[in-house]
């Protein structure tokens, strides 16, 4: 796939899309159900019109200065995860309580490890067909990457037209997973969309990208030395697979037989590992698709004879199944006092899921390495972040594909230390006049970091913002 350019047509595109664009609509949120009392923080909702399709977002405030701090626009993976995954999960500043849930509305918690005390931040329903946001023309529903990626670019400029306060503010685009594809992307059509004179002018600053999904075949081929390196598979298997295989895990040639039986040793040995996080036991029960939606609709009834999610105490293994949580976000956003608070247009959407696994999506970016390697010499600052237990996105594939960009080391490998002294995890610093790279790991953290130690990754993330090491 060759990197988009933002020639002529493009530029007429953009203006073609200004011009079909619907009026713009947001209100300030002051208290949501299942929060107790009003909102410790200031949060916006509305939608922005990009062509045919009404994105919705939620736009927090930074809590310290936010007419100077930073402006983040969060984008979750999926594709098509909702952005109040991000605003519950992971970087916002709610979260709900799932001590001794029972059924019903969900409780929220305020998070104080939320990045809004140091940054402004918007959640993105992102692409289109993810939570709230939606097409008013049936071609609009479908989508690539590269077309998101556009449709992001666009958002945003037209966001700061309605919200000209925030056109000074340093802008940095944030990713969580799948849509580590988008970021890159999206810097370029910023980048090139401020030469060719679009208004206004976006101040990006760089990228912060969480697990990121970034090159296809460098991650696939990861996820097999990454499960030698914590004992999933034994050095044995490893090495007839390494000799079998020539160290490609890909496209496997059926005729390889002894390539084929060693991939089939190590399937056998992690098909009932989660890998989301190998450290976590393997909730198949509570996968975060079809068996969320089926939860969901259970709970939304107080439907206490359900197997799966009868009332329980903290102490039950499945309150420690990480994906528990999120079959809270979709019985909460649908219920109607809910989206009448968020100040969603009523009719546009079915159902609201966490995230939407059934979009007209199509996929046709498989590595996003030549955006990267173009963004090194334009003075940018990345943070890449994973955890060291992640194997949807191995750190190993990750710290590959960084090493393919060629860059100058700044301050070698080294343990990076939370708050309380004690080491976090690891990182490296990476330079190439003016730009900048910090990659670090999460330790004990699984897919995605902040879902685990949020803590953490906002003190990684408040240091990095301010130009402090990490």
């Amino acid at each position: 796939m060759k990197m988009a350019s933002f020639h002529s047509t493009k530029l007429l595109s953009f203006l073609l899309i200004l011009l079909h664009s619907g009026a713009a609509f947001s209100a300030i949120v002051k208290t949501l159900p299942g929060y107790s009392g009003e909102l410790p923080f200031t949060l916006e909702t509305g939608y922005i019109s990009v062509g045919n399709i009404e994105f919705f977002y939620y736009f927090v405030e930074s809590e310290s200065n936010p007419g100077a701090d930073p402006l983040l626009l969060h984008l979750n993976g999926g594709p098509g995860c909702s952005g109040l995954n991000g605003f519950f999960y992971q970087i916002g500043p709610l979260k709900f309580n799932i001590t001794n849930y029972t059924g019903g509305l969900p409780q929220l918690l305020y998070e104080p490890n939320t990045w809004s005390k140091t940054a402004n931040l918007i959640f993105l329903d992102f692409p289109v067909g993810a939570g709230f946001s939606y097409a008013t023309t049936t071609d609009a529903w479908s989508t690539t990457d590269v077309e998101s990626a556009e449709h992001a670019h666009y958002f945003l400029r037209n966001w700061l037209t309605e919200h000209p306060d925030f056109q000074t503010n340093p802008v940095y685009i944030s990713t969580d997973s799948y849509a580590g594809i988008h970021g890159p992307i999206i810097a370029q059509y910023i980048l090139e969309g401020n030469t060719a004179g679009l208004d206004p002018v976006v101040n990006l600053k760089g990228l912060s990208l969480s697990c990121p999904h970034t090159d296809t075949v460098i991650e696939a081929n990861a996820k097999i030395p990454f499960a030698h390196r914590l004992a999933l598979i034994s050095d044995e298997i490893y090495e007839s697979a390494v000799e079998s295989c020539n160290g490609i895990y890909t496209n496997i040639d059926p005729a390889n037989t002894a390539c084929v039986e060693a991939i089939a040793a190590i399937d056998e040995c992690t098909q009932l590992i989660s890998i989301q996080n190998v450290l976590d036991p393997n909730c198949a029960f509570l996968s975060p698709q079809a068996q969320e939606l089926k939860a969901g609709r259970y709970l939304r009834g107080n439907n206490k004879n359900n197997i799966l999610l009868s009332p329980r105490t903290r102490s039950d293994h499945d309150l420690y199944c990480h994906n528990f949580a999120y079959l809270l976000s979709p019985i909460w956003g649908n219920y109607k006092s809910v989206q009448e608070a968020l100040n969603v247009r009523e009719g546009t959407v079915s159902e609201f899921f966490r995230c939407n696994i059934s979009l007209s999506y199509t996929v046709d970016v498989d590595s996003v390495i030549p955006y990267h390697q173009n963004l090194t010499n334009k003075g940018l600052q990345l943070l890449v972040f994973s955890g060291d237990h992640d194997m949807v996105m191995p750190h190993n594939g990750i710290e590959k594909w960084i090493g393919s960009l060629d860059l100058t080391v700044d301050t070698d490998w080294r343990p990076w230390f939370s708050d309380s002294g004690q080491v976090a995890g690891y990182t490296v610093k990476y330079t190439n006049s003016g730009y900048r790279l910090t990659y670090a790991t999460l330790k004990g953290s699984g897919h995605s970091p902040a879902e685990y130690n949020r803590e953490d990754c906002y003190t990684m993330f408040h240091r990095w913002i301010h130009y402090y090491p990490i």
